[in-house]
């Protein structure tokens, strides 16, 4: 290039540059699909937001998940975990870095699915509620039966119908998100009380809640037990 091209080439502020690879950035990829391993996860942040990376064998990108998004997620970030995201990509002026601001996550596929259900499988199990000695028989005729689920979902309604019809019973109900977005945000949930609900796809049935109301049935004193569906057209 000659001396004249360079002294026409146009002349960028530092903020006008950054500015201007922020919006062809975001212009030209918009909302994007990525499959990557999580890095670098450390919990969220003072603020609620999340920070990490996602990486595979040849590249590493840094991603955020704002609290707001994240509160609505059935699957939170976890060190290691093989996830499916979708979000949209920006730059940080600050640091001259790219990242993906995530909106959804999804376990990739049913390996890493599996994966998470053993590693919860595992942590219940350290905490012993899988051991014999907390098992209890079930009375033969209760007085009443408690029942922890939606009390607008298809399952209570097949519990009631088949109690009245070959059972009939005092039922009390513990209403609960049992699935889907929000069922790890926590209502108070009673420490003794069976639990039930009904089929639906596996990632939607794996809210962090699902692990906690688990582990509620565990309580001692009453018997309690835990039905699930199977999953629609399974």
């Amino acid at each position: 290039m000659n001396e004249p091209t360079r002294l026409n080439i146009p002349e960028w502020t530092v903020s006008e540059l950054s500015a201007a690879l922020k919006k062809t950035v975001e212009d030209a990829f918009g909302y994007v699909r990525v499959r990557g391993e999580i890095s670098g996860f450390r919990g969220a942040h003072s603020s609620g937001h999340c920070y990490f990376a996602l990486k595979d064998e040849g590249a590493k990108i840094d991603a955020v998940i704002w609290r707001s998004a994240l509160a609505r997620m059935r699957i939170k970030p976890e060190e290691g975990l093989e996830v499916l995201v979708t979000g949209r990509l920006t730059t940080y002026p600050g640091k001259s870095t790219y990242q993906i601001v995530i909106e959804t996550l999804a376990p990739a596929g049913i390996g890493a699915l599996m994966a998470l259900v053993e590693e919860r499988k595992k942590k219940l199990a350290a905490e012993g509620l899988f051991e014999a000695a907390r098992k209890q028989l079930l009375p033969f005729l209760p007085e009443r039966i408690g029942v922890v689920t939606s009390p607008t979902g298809a399952v209570i309604r097949d519990i009631l119908h088949r109690l009245a019809d070959r059972f009939p019973r005092h039922v009390i109900v513990w209403p609960v998100r049992v699935q889907g977005d929000g069922c790890d945000q926590g209502e108070d949930r009673p420490q003794r009380a069976p639990q039930g609900r009904g089929g639906a796809p596996a990632s939607a049935l794996m809210g962090r809640g699902a692990a906690r109301a688990d582990a509620g049935g565990a309580a001692p004193g009453v018997p309690a037990l835990f039905s699930g569906g199977r999953v629609p057209g399974g």
